[in-house]
């Protein structure tokens, strides 16, 4: 009797254990990379008006990206990028472990898409400027819409004056740099410093990263309601824009 018991009981929590295992391969969202930050939330919508602020971030412990092979590498990702004509890079910066863009695109699908392809080229770039295979980019990345031009203008200074924010201002830069040579900041005409006369200083053998001229009224023009930026400022957190 308290052999049938006792096997009744085992037979009993097998059946528990075996159901618990079958939820748990089938359950919930797939697992993301190892070092994943960003939540896998619904996109927003876009209306094609509103620019937006994307951030994609590398695996921890690879080199820095603010060397030449990978600036190299990033350019030519962007020159493929800016054939499109649904999605557009107006701003990018390149920081040691992460790349910032500020983007317009038609739609929530054009800007997946667009990102999509921008950062699968410039992985493959990347792998190959560091002499190896496998994933760059992680996580997926994080992008925030920006709605307003008082958004927008706090956007674009935090991209491209990214480099003070961490130091690498400080950190061995070429000299004579006002502006970060790891971003599109040569090409942005909304510096204070501009209006009153200030000449960059840019070797010759220096070339931009490709961006696109801005379609939406707030980073054509409405941002600039809020004063020009000066080359100086140093932007606050993320979470102030």
């Amino acid at each position: 009797m308290r052999t049938a018991r006792k096997r009744h009981q085992q037979l009993t929590l097998n059946k528990v254990v075996a159901r618990k295992r079958k939820r748990k391969r089938g359950a919930g969202r797939p697992k993301k990379g190892k070092f994943a930050s960003e939540r896998h939330e619904v996109r927003p919508e876009l209306t094609g008006r509103q620019p937006v602020l994307v951030t994609a971030r590398i695996q921890r412990g690879r080199a820095s990206l603010r060397r030449g092979p990978i600036y190299r590498a990033v350019r030519s990702a962007l020159r493929k990028a800016i054939a499109r004509t649904d999605f557009r890079v107006v701003h990018v910066s390149i920081q040691a472990n992460h790349l910032h863009f500020v983007a317009e695109a038609d739609g929530k699908m054009a800007l997946a898409r667009g990102m999509q392809g921008l950062l699968i080229s410039a992985a493959r770039r990347i792998n190959r400027a560091w002499g190896r295979s496998g994933s760059v980019f992680p996580d997926r990345y994080h992008e925030r819409v920006l709605k307003s031009p008082q958004q927008c203008r706090n956007a674009i200074r935090y991209v491209l004056n990214n480099w003070r924010r961490h130091r690498e201002d400080l950190a061995g830069e070429p000299s004579g740099w006002r502006l970060d040579p790891f971003s599109s900041a040569i090409r942005f005409t909304g510096w204070k410093e501009r209006g009153l006369g200030e000449t960059w200083t840019v070797p010759p053998d220096y070339e931009p990263l490709p961006t696109a001229t801005p379609v939406t009224w707030l980073l054509a023009v409405g941002w600039s309601r809020h004063g020009l930026i000066g080359a100086f400022e140093v932007p606050g957190p993320k979470a102030e824009l």
